[in-house]
């Protein structure tokens, strides 16, 4: 029987654009997920929210960790 490799999950921060999303996806390879985080801030302590995140290897989204931070700072106009 194979063992099988370990995946971690990347949290997508909620408003991240849907191109930079979908260009993770495209160059990388990673699952989208949802997954279930209790929020624990503001007025939301303990509330239960349903956030997007990327899903393979700690390489991969070491990578891809790097990739999305560039995209998004590109998409807001900041250097």
């Amino acid at each position: 029987m194979a063992e099988e490799e370990e995946l971690f999950d990347l949290l997508i921060p909620p408003g991240v654009p849907r191109s930079a999303i979908r260009d993770i996806i495209t160059k990388y390879d990673v699952d989208l997920v949802d997954r279930a985080e209790q929020l624990n801030f503001a007025n939301m302590e303990g509330d239960t929210r349903y956030l997007l995140a990327f899903r393979g290897k700690k390489e991969v989204l070491e990578e891809a960790e790097k990739d999305l931070h560039a995209l998004v700072l590109d998409f807001i106009g900041e250097e």
